[in-house]
């Protein structure tokens, strides 16, 4: 387990090596972010922002997914420029995305009712196994699905044909995601515990003054390796179609992520 995370973790340095070659992909996440914060308060505004007004929340739900998608694909589309020997920037990754606008939003129609349901199962009962069952089977869905957004980018595929192949790239490549979601998790844990830190030092001196640097420096931190695992994501996609992504190397992928069992 522990070789499987140091190899993430190298990963994660070509990832990091390739958005300081393009800093302003850190800014498809802050848009993200500030895209959901507005729908927030618009929500707030208006009085939908609960369940008390069933449509109402879920509009918010389909629009909080497409944002969340739209700007995931604006920062795949960028990475797998990038990757490919371009030269991105963040408006060429957001007219990129805006061309597969149709798909990013029924494919974000189809997250919302699959999300959405498995919630409302979970919260439909107590029992401790069930809500596990439940669980494990919305793994599986997000790992199936895993490179849907790089093959609707990447190959102009509708959301059911992107579902059937992202498939078929992990039935070829097994065990990829379940590798690079375990050490992401990490990684977001030790980047937000780093930019707590001064933060909850200046708060003990100033608190007003820790709270607003706190909450700039965990949203840059957050932002940050959201950046990382989108150029993460879409390296793998490249190296599961058959590409050497720009920036990696091929034998460090070959070795993190070569099946542990014989291919079915």
């Amino acid at each position: 387990m522990f070789a499987t995370i140091g190899h993430t973790f190298e990963l994660m340095k070509m990832s990091w090596n390739v958005l300081m070659m393009d800093r302003e992909l850190i800014l498809f996440p802050v848009l993200s972010g500030m895209g959901l914060l507005i729908l927030g308060f618009a929500g707030l505004a208006v009085g939908v922002a609960d369940t008390g007004n069933l449509i109402g929340f879920l509009v918010m739900i389909l629009i909080a997914y497409f944002i969340t998608t739209f700007f995931n694909a604006a920062l795949i589309s960028a990475a797998l420029e990038r990757l490919r020997g371009g030269d991105p920037n963040v408006m060429s990754g957001l007219s990129h995305a805006t061309k597969h606008v149709h798909h990013i939003f029924l494919w974000s129609v189809i997250s919302a009712i699959v999300g959405t349901l498995f919630r409302v199962l979970r919260s439909q009962t107590d029992n401790f196994f069930v809500q596990m069952i439940y669980s494990m089977i919305e793994g599986v869905w997000e790992f199936m699905t895993f490179f849907v957004i790089p093959v609707m980018v990447s190959e102009n595929a509708g959301p059911i044909t992107s579902i059937k192949r992202s498939a078929s790239i992990i039935r070829q490549t097994w065990g990829r995601q379940i590798t690079a979601t375990f050490g992401f998790f990490i990684v977001y844990v030790l980047a937000i515990v780093a930019a707590a830190i001064p933060a909850i030092l200046l708060f003990l001196i100033v608190p007003v003054v820790g709270i607003i640097v706190g909450i700039l420096l965990v949203g840059l931190a957050f932002a940050t390796v959201q950046a990382l695992e989108g150029i993460f994501k879409a390296a793998l996609y490249d190296f599961a179609v058959g590409e050497q992504p720009e920036g990696f190397d091929l034998r460090t992928l070959q070795t993190a992520y070569r099946p542990d069992f014989a291919r079915a």
